[in-house]
């Protein structure tokens, strides 16, 4: 059995969640429903939609961002997983969709009040896998900051 950890190394980690806000308890607001999906499409805004592709736009609020002031890792893929499967049904139609497969490469960082174009595209379709990369870029500049892949399956329809 490992031996406890010193007191110094406790109080430490203690200091990390306390400063990190983790000692607080979850407002009555945020604890129910579908709150944290919410607060994510809340984030976006729809500029394009075409058969296979969709374009928002999102702004970087302060209540995403990190400990660094940059956009929350956790943020950036659920925003991915959103336009994944909105671009999705551009091409599978009233079909169910699921998330099978998430990948997110995390090359840069949006910093707070950042507008940044989030770019949804099909790569591949078929009949019951669609195989989607998104693209988060600086909107000015056109920097790509952050890309995903998702794979979403097709739900079977029953046949009765």
């Amino acid at each position: 059995m490992a031996a406890p950890p010193p007191s110094d190394s406790v109080a430490n980690l203690r200091g990390f969640f306390h400063s990190h806000g983790i000692h607080q308890s979850i407002p009555a607001s945020a604890d129910g429903g579908d709150f944290f999906s919410d607060m994510i499409r809340s984030l976006l805004s729809v500029d394009l939609v075409e058969p296979g592709r969709v374009v928002c736009s999102l702004s970087a609020s302060p209540y995403v961002l990190n400990s660094y002031d940059t956009l929350h890792g956790g943020a950036v893929a659920s925003v991915a997983e959103k336009v994944a499967v909105a671009c999705g049904k551009t091409v599978a139609g009233d079909k169910e969709l699921f998330l099978g497969e998430l990948s997110t490469s995390y090359l840069s960082a949006a910093r707070v009040d950042d507008k940044v174009e989030v770019e949804g595209r099909v790569l591949r379709r078929g009949r019951r896998v669609i195989v989607t990369s998104i693209d988060l870029r600086i909107k000015e500049s056109k920097k790509l900051l952050y890309t995903s892949r998702a794979t979403l399956y097709i739900m079977p329809s029953a046949s009765l």
